[in-house]
């Protein structure tokens, strides 16, 4: 429990640090959302958390207005083991600057907030939407034994490139394996991945 609360702690306040240091980079990023296009700077999305408790991610808007809840995949994906995401390489619902942020992951620093609230960690499985998590083989559903993260061993070995089954092979050996030392080693190869941008999407 002591253990537990110690994370938490950590955690939080690396969200805040990071959250506060890079407050003039966010700032701008809001600030060029607002001006490309009409809407919020943000948007929430339905997902899947710890031990299936369904949560409000937070990102910024890389869509157009009243594009944010059309899916970038179908609702049924058939077989989920063998799905891969393949979104387009022009997705004219994608904003120019949306482009820019998906391509360096920089549209998911808004997840900071969740961690904030104790939602998600820095490290751990991303979290699904739920029309996914209802087409699960029976073992995929482990993986919210732990709580979801903003990166994990999936996102750090090829992320959006992998087959749903690759992905979620990855995603149940951290659940299997998790600890500092493999928390670190991800928070640590996390920023060659996002500059490789290798599965970006």
């Amino acid at each position: 429990m002591k253990g537990q609360l110690s994370i938490r702690l950590f955690e939080t306040t690396v969200a805040v640090l990071m959250l506060t240091i890079f407050s003039p980079l966010l700032l701008l990023i809001g600030i060029v959302i607002k001006l490309e296009s009409p809407g919020p700077v943000l948007f929430r999305q339905k997902r899947v958390g710890f031990v299936e408790k369904p949560f409000y991610m937070y990102k910024f808007r890389t869509m157009r207005k009243g594009s944010e809840n059309q899916k970038g995949h179908p609702q049924r994906v058939g077989d989920i083991a063998s799905f891969v995401f393949n979104p387009p390489r022009r997705d004219l619902r994608v904003t120019p600057i949306g482009q820019v942020l998906r391509g360096t992951s920089l549209d998911e620093w808004p997840n900071l907030l969740n961690v904030i609230k104790g939602e998600m960690r820095l490290v751990g499985p991303r979290p699904d939407e739920p029309e996914l998590v209802e087409q699960y083989l029976p073992i995929y559903h482990l993986r919210h034994w732990v709580k979801p993260g903003m990166t994990g061993l999936a996102q750090i070995n090829g992320r959006s490139n992998l087959t749903y089954h690759q992905m979620m092979t990855y995603d149940l050996h951290y659940v299997k394996h998790h600890s500092w030392r493999l928390d670190l080693t991800i928070l640590g190869r996390t920023p060659l991945a996002v500059v490789k941008k290798e599965g970006a999407r």
